[in-house]
């Protein structure tokens, strides 16, 4: 480096790695500065996890070298990575849920004095780090206890506990408030402050221009550009991932909207959801939105019947349903995309193949037995379809990158031909690419008379792609929004937050 340039603190040279019949990375270069926020952007199965696993050392790289601070190294495991100072912050934490904060921050490094654990010693060098950090977590409850944004914190201090200079953040905001979201940049920034090389990264574009000094985009496993963050714009962004021109991120739709398909009136339930009532008519996209903790996936949930209901009333195109259970929703035309797509939309030990039939076995079965070819050939229409990148049916859920296993849960409703679908976070934690092919696919859903209720925390999509926006806070409707396309993310945060 010349000049005041900071120095190198890591370089990836030529990085290969190959799966059966899949080349996940083809010869990727990466570098890193101290004190530097690098932005790692790429569509879901781009390489960029891939990447990360071998800078973590749970991948060992085909070809290619990692130097760090002028050190070649090589990793044989995750504990030769730590070892060398990096590390990695995965989108679904490394903790141990029944182990306290200090437990976790220590576990497989603990302080020890004559062969015993200085559990003393722990403690205040945990209460050390959380306070540089200027934050607070109960350090004596187990961490399945703490909140998302406490258990990040947790991770963040157990880098910094063995003295990481390289920390990998992946999705770290993926399931945080807005107000976390600031608390998390501050410690980031002051991350940076202290020498520490952060990767950052992140489907959302919006944050990647707040946090990030440099930006690195990989596109089928290879390094397609490196800009610093000032001489990039939000389109040229999009252009590199994709590598196309998107002309608009939300595709226009020109749809008459009709009478109401879905009224719900009165919903309770304890005090999540205090006197709920909308509806949502044929052909439209109606936009349920506001803080995290609103009550909005709890509002979805009552409607599929996943949750049973104080009271209220459902109806679908004027008939009352009597829905106790998702099955019951199901078979009167209802269809919910959940929010967390691990944990209630696939199941990931299953096959592909398996995940789709689960809600449409009674269509696809005869006399008991699941006819095979018929769910085969159905499958296959929405593979073409939905563009679902995976080597064959028989792929297990689990494998898949996000954004196909989202096309995957999409694939089960569609196939099920539900009239109405409450689609909870559609896109959270897809690329920009994926979200462009699954708003067209709302698109002609809505075009085919459907009605769709979207959930979503990121008010650019709100705007983007609602026809009506109602605005949730602690259980209840505060507002509604007629028009859209004419709102503001100011109109919509003074609502969420009333």
């Amino acid at each position: 480096m010349t000049g005041n340039a900071p120095a190198s603190l890591l370089e990836m040279r030529g990085i290969a790695k190959s799966f059966p019949g899949v080349q996940a990375l083809r010869h990727v270069d990466l570098s890193l500065r101290s004190g530097e926020v690098l932005a790692l952007l790429g569509e879901n199965g781009a390489g960029k996890s891939t990447l990360m696993k071998v800078l973590g050392g749970a991948h060992r790289a085909d070809a290619g070298t990692i130097v760090i601070d002028g050190r070649q190294v090589s990793f044989q495991s995750p504990q030769d990575s730590r070892g060398a100072g990096v590390a990695v912050i995965y989108q679904e934490f490394n903790l141990v849920p029944v182990l306290t904060a200090v437990e976790n921050m220590f576990l497989g490094q603990e302080v020890t004095r004559a062969g015993f654990v200085a559990k003393k010693m722990e403690r205040e060098r945990a209460a050390a780090l959380f306070k540089r950090l200027g934050v607070e977590v109960d350090l004596e409850v187990p961490c399945r206890r703490l909140s998302t944004a406490q258990q990040q914190l947790v991770e963040i201090a157990k880098a910094l506990a063995f003295e990481a200079r390289i920390i990998v953040m992946d999705e770290p905001s993926a399931a945080l408030t807005s107000h976390e979201v600031v608390r998390l940049f501050e410690i980031i920034r002051d991350l940076k402050s202290h020498g520490i090389g952060i990767i950052y990264i992140s489907h959302r574009l919006d944050e990647v221009f707040s946090i990030a000094d440099r930006v690195t985009v990989l596109r089928d496993g290879r390094n397609v550009g490196e800009r610093p963050i000032a001489q990039i714009t939000r389109n040229e962004m999009i252009e590199l991932m994709v590598g196309r021109d998107l002309k608009d991120e939300f595709p226009a739709r020109q749809v008459a909207i009709g009478a109401p398909r879905l009224e719900v009136t009165g919903l309770r339930r304890g005090g999540s959801v205090r006197d709920v009532s909308f509806s949502v008519r044929r052909g439209e996209i109606l936009a349920l939105t506001g803080l995290v903790g609103a009550g909005r996936t709890e509002t979805a949930r009552l409607i599929f019947g996943a949750d049973a209901r104080d009271a209220g009333e459902i109806r679908l195109d004027g008939n009352l349903l009597a829905i106790r259970s998702p099955r019951e929703a199901i078979a009167a035309g209802v269809g919910l995309l959940t929010e967390d797509r691990k944990l209630q939309g696939l199941v990931l030990a299953h096959t592909v193949r398996e995940n789709f039939g689960l809600p449409n076995l009674d269509r696809l079965s005869a006399r008991g037995f699941v006819q095979l070819g018929r769910e085969r050939e159905e499958l296959g229409r929405y593979v073409e379809q939905l563009k679902i990148k995976m080597p064959s049916q028989e792929q297990r859920a689990g494998h898949l990158s996000g954004g196909n296993q989202q096309k995957v849960v999409l694939a089960k409703w569609l196939a099920r031909n539900c009239e109405v679908l409450l689609f909870d976070e559609p896109t959270r934690g897809i690329d920009v690419g994926a979200k462009y092919e699954i708003y067209l696919l709302m698109n002609q859903l809505v075009a085919e008379g459907k009605a769709i209720v979207m959930i979503s925390s990121e008010l650019p999509e709100v705007l983007g792609m609602a026809d009506r926006i109602l605005v949730m806070h602690e259980g209840r409707v505060t507002g509604e929004i007629p028009e859209a396309r004419r709102a503001t993310q100011e109109q919509i945060m003074e609502l969420a937050v009333a």
